[in-house]
């Protein structure tokens, strides 16, 4: 591909990028549960209108723009009262979860830089459920993360695991409100009090719950104390992407205090260029995703998310309750909102996700760990809620036809895993392994259980590698 000699018509570029779409998974039927939230068509118009109205404005310097500097203000400031965070309660907006999340352990490594020198290899210690992100921190910012084990009934980390787990080199504490895997909170207040009690920061990984646990509560469910409301949490992620329904590209990373804070922001005057200060990782950032926020926070307004949290909630019950009378299917632990796992004893739920793809619905595949079973994620949100009865139905066919079919073969699977990691060169021999499974290339697989099997049997060091190798193909 070269850039064209001359200009095309907008009108045949926009039909071609239609076209590119041609095998994206429809979101707005709602069959797809994770990656998109859809507030619905009218209020992702008044979104659209606002993201594309400061799409061109850059947060790099406020001087410039100081409307995005009052827009992120605003919103900031509307999420810190919903997490309970008083006037002292600081923070910025993000491009989502993994930059807020990268962000606190940033801190909590320069605040240790500066308040307990003699710290010469951070670390910082995680519930084995704690979100991928903090894994990538460790490995950009050279914190040694110490992972924990969790009650492998509640999923849930346990307080004392913490506190045993904690040594004079641990600079930050994490749990989750709630784990992306089985929508379980950590008992954050008992964390809290342990983190206080070593004088260690704790950070609360509320990107997928800041936005929707404060509403459920008022609807009267029972939701424990996760927030600033709790002394000893120093830090809160919350994404306004997900159950803000605002568009992509927009967290919200919020601290205790600007004198905490400000080890999060980086300044360089040692260049012949301009005086560059940054509050987050980008330097140019896009107002557009502000301004949709903005836009998505103030256009609902507390009745909305009232109204879209209750109809949400309603279905996630119905759709736990049905997947539970599902003879061959089990839900996970008690979810405290609306994202859940599912598991089985009887089949194979890798093939079962194949079986719902091949019926138009995703579903997102996690691998076993020894705390956890293999299980299937779903997320609910008020763009598939109304899809409830449908999943449940194909979900009953797929299950029969999983029964019907020929399950993997484990044992072989282990075995050629096990011949793979023994050759002269395991390279290679886990290309030749990918291409039996139809990995090739830069080409995208249709079925996907067997990859998932080879996953899951293989060493996660090895998983890893082979992932990278693979992502390293995909793209030119």
């Amino acid at each position: 591909m070269r850039i064209p000699e001359k200009g095309r018509p907008k009108e045949e570029i926009f039909a071609e990028l239609a076209g590119f779409k041609a095998h994206d998974l429809d979101w707005r039927s709602g069959r797809v549960w994770a990656y998109v939230y859809n507030p619905g068509d009218e209020i992702r118009e008044a979104i659209h209108r606002a993201y594309t109205m400061f799409l061109a404005e850059n947060a790099l310097d406020p001087t410039v723009f100081p409307s995005l500097l009052r827009l992120e203000t605003e919103v900031v400031r509307m999420v810190a009262s919903l997490l309970h965070g008083d006037e002292n309660v600081v923070g910025h907006l993000t491009t989502g979860g993994t930059e807020s999340n990268m962000l606190a352990v940033k801190t909590a490594r320069d605040w240790a830089r500066a308040h307990r020198p003699e710290i010469t290899q951070p670390e910082m210690v995680l519930p084995i459920t704690a979100h991928a992100s903090f894994h990538k921190a460790a490995h950009y910012l050279c914190v040694k993360p110490v992972v924990v084990g969790i009650n492998p009934h509640t999923f849930q980390v346990e307080p004392e695991a913490v506190r045993a787990a904690i040594t004079p080199n641990t600079i930050l504490v994490v749990a989750s409100a709630p784990n992306w895997s089985h929508g379980v909170i950590d008992p954050i207040s008992e964390i809290a009090e342990i983190a206080r009690e070593n004088g260690v920061l704790f950070h609360v990984d509320a990107c997928v719950g800041g936005l929707y646990l404060p509403f459920l509560r008022r609807i009267g469910y029972p939701v424990p104390d996760f927030d600033f409301a709790v002394p000893g949490v120093t830090s809160i992620s919350a994404d306004l992407h997900k159950y803000g329904y605002a568009a992509k590209g927009a967290s919200v990373i919020l601290y205790r205090s600007k004198e905490l804070r400000r080890y999060q922001i980086f300044a360089c005057v040692e260049t012949t260029a301009y005086a560059f200060v940054n509050s987050t990782i980008l330097s140019s950032r896009s107002g557009g995703p502000i301004a949709g926020a903005w836009a998505a926070l103030n256009y609902l307004g507390e009745e909305g998310f009232l109204r879209i949290v209750q109809t949400v909630q309603e279905a996630t019950e119905r759709l736990i309750h049905g997947i539970d009378a599902i003879h061959e299917l089990r839900v996970l632990g008690k979810p405290a909102m609306s994202l859940f796992s599912f598991t089985s004893d009887r089949i194979n739920v890798f093939q079962l996700a194949d079986a719902m793809a091949h019926r138009g619905w995703y579903i997102q595949a996690q691998p076993s760990t020894p705390f956890t079973p293999r299980s299937l994620h779903i997320s609910v949100n008020y763009g598939n809620a109304h899809r409830v009865d449908a999943l449940l139905r194909d979900l009953q066919e797929a299950v029969e036809e999983v029964k019907r079919e020929p399950p993997i073969d484990t044992e072989n699977v282990r075995a050629m895993v096990d011949g793979a990691l023994r050759s002269p060169n395991p390279q290679e021999a886990f290309q030749q392994l990918m291409k039996m499974v139809g990995i090739e290339g830069n080409q995208l697989p249709r079925e996907l259980a067997l990859i998932h099997e080879i996953l899951d049997v293989l060493p996660d060091p090895v998983a890893d590698t082979l992932l990278i190798d693979y992502f390293n193909g995909l793209y030119v």
